[in-house]
């Protein structure tokens, strides 16, 4: 089927959920797998198996909202075949193999408001970076809609500014092959 003259080819399906809660943690497991493969219910279950005999779950907010730790989004890769594998920071981002990376998911701070008031304490934010159909995404679900950010190089930009805030932690969600091999990791 041929387009009409000067029509613009409609963009991919890109999967996006919004925040909910403290969820993003959640958000951020389906946004960067691109399907909803994991509810509140789902990472509440992971938190029991992670601590089975503890009255206060440290992998989850106290108040059942979410704000789930990164040991439940590597939980979660890993009951999927899956692997969270960290960035070392240290490394220059070109030693990033990101043809052989499935996705990406950040640990942001993220400031706290009550309404116009911005308040003098942090808090911490998953993101997830996902490439669909030849072009990197921002997935965070704060956003309204993923916001593109272009190539390989257009991710790595994201990511040296991301990093150069001090805070921001990397973890690369990849095949348990591409871990055991290392190669989400240049070495020339």
């Amino acid at each position: 089927m041929s387009q009409a003259p000067g029509a613009q080819p409609s963009p991919p399906s890109v999967y996006h959920e919004r925040q909910r809660l403290e969820l993003c943690a959640v958000h951020a497991l389906n946004n960067v797998l691109q399907q909803q493969l994991f509810t509140q219910e789902a990472a509440d279950e992971i938190c029991k198996r992670l601590a089975p005999d503890s009255r206060l779950n440290p992998h989850r907010s106290l108040l059942g909202t979410g704000n789930y730790d990164v040991n439940v989004i590597m939980a979660a890769l890993q009951g999927l075949g899956l692997a969270a594998v960290w960035w070392d920071r240290r490394r220059p981002l070109s030693q990033l193999a990101l043809p052989q990376v499935l996705g990406l998911i950040l640990n942001l701070p993220s400031p706290v408001s009550l309404g116009l008031l911005s308040l003098p304490l942090r808090r911490r934010h998953w993101v997830a970076l996902r490439q669909v159909d030849g072009v990197y995404y921002n997935l965070d679900s704060k956003l309204r809609a993923p916001k593109a950010l272009g190539d390989e190089d257009g991710v790595r930009a994201f990511l040296a500014a991301a990093l150069a805030q001090g805070l921001c932690e990397v973890l690369l969600v990849v095949t348990k092959e591409v871990e055991e091999k290392g190669s989400w990791l240049r070495t020339d």
